[in-house]
């Protein structure tokens, strides 16, 4: 909530030098968080600490500084004029910060960070499991991974490399969609042999459903699929972790909407062949910056061969059938014709929601060499 309205104002004349020697960089990198976010609790969410702790080190701040930096209003918080002021300074540092990182951070030998934002879902069921190899040969990279369905402020640099499901809008960042994620309704083996396999959209309305509700999720697309108006009446639980809304399924609380790379991770969960399917683009976002550290470098190609295509199928373009993926290997799919994969059952396109444009999206900027 950063405004250009006090660009004018004199400098606040009440800060001495003796007050700027105490200043935290940690609690002015906080500042700019909730400056941006224009509420504590949604800065405190991407910060990833609690809204206490966010609070006390913004008090400490204006402590040291001698002046508020923020005004505390009902629905968020808005920078007082001395706050404007603080506010580019800090900018002007965190550009500073990335600057000397990129000069320092040139060894692959010695230890250093890479930044990664990714939805809850990629993050923590197909992503950490193939950190290991990545981790083996970066003995020295540190990965921080962030697995949420919240959208993170890349151009502020909140994060190094961002993986999410909406394509990014920002002419200034580097964006390359990486695959497409197939979506397909899925029960557990308990829950029908409890309640029965439904084999329309029209009699899923009418059993136990499991909702996702997060960022990054339309709140439009179970409705659509199910030919509903409203899902309220069918939802038998509801949360807004792609995990919970995995496991969920798995353990048979109801029926509810998967990846098809689930069947080939080998959940115990069985596609439901009733005519319905969704489908999200799968985007890779960063600062155009982070490409001169080597090992963001490193980390950004890397990223790129866990979500191939050619190697990973449910990632590519053309649906197929996730019953094609029991007992799926690599070298078993690389060992068969793409053009002669066997349906078990096609699923009609005309029950789609929510789809991406037909037109392959082209990246907003493409970095050199890619």
């Amino acid at each position: 909530m950063t405004s250009n309205s006090h660009r004018g104002d004199p400098i606040p004349h009440r800060v001495s030098l003796a007050r700027l020697d105490r200043v935290s960089w940690d609690d002015l990198r906080m500042f700019v968080v909730a400056a941006r976010h224009g509420s504590l609790r949604s800065a405190a969410l991407a910060l990833q600490v609690s809204q206490s702790t966010l609070s006390r080190r913004i008090e400490h701040l204006e402590s040291d500084l001698g002046f508020r930096v923020f005004d505390r209003l009902p629905d968020g918080i808005q920078l007082t004029r001395e706050g404007h002021h603080v506010i580019r300074a800090a900018e002007q540092m965190e550009q500073a910060s990335l600057s000397l990182r990129t000069f320092l951070d040139r060894d692959l030998t010695t230890r250093g960070i890479v930044r990664c934002t990714m939805t809850e879902g990629l993050g923590t069921f197909w992503m950490m499991p193939r950190l290991a190899e990545f981790t083996r040969a970066n003995p020295y990279t540190v990965v921080d991974l962030r697995c949420t369905m919240a959208f993170s402020d890349v151009i502020r640099l909140e994060t190094d490399v961002a993986v999410q499901l909406s394509r990014p809008t920002n002419p200034d960042l580097i964006a390359a969609r990486l695959g497409r994620l197939h979506v397909v309704p899925y029960a557990s083996k308990k829950y029908t042999s409890i309640y029965g396999t439904p084999t329309s959209k029209e009699e899923m309305a009418k059993h136990r459903i499991i909702e996702q509700v997060a960022p990054q999720v339309s709140e439009s697309a179970l409705p659509a699929l199910l030919g509903l108006d409203s899902v309220e009446g069918v939802v038998a639980l509801r949360t807004d972790a792609s995990s919970a809304h995995f496991h969920a399924i798995e353990t048979g609380i109801g029926l509810g909407f998967l990846p098809t790379y689930a069947t080939a991770l080998g959940a115990d969960v069985i596609p439901l062949d009733i005519g319905v399917r969704n489908q999200l683009d799968i985007w890779m976002t960063y600062h155009p910056d982070v490409r001169t550290i080597p090992r963001v470098s490193l980390f950004i190609d890397w990223l790129r061969t866990i979500f191939d295509p050619r190697r990973y199928p449910w990632f590519r373009d053309d649906f197929i059938h996730p019953g094609n993926f029991e007992n799926w290997t690599p070298e078993v799919w690389e060992g068969q014709s793409r053009s002669v994969m066997v349906h078990v059952k096609d699923l009609q396109p005309a029950a789609e929601a929510d789809a991406p444009d037909a037109e392959d999206a082209l990246p907003l900027q493409r970095a050199a060499g890619e």
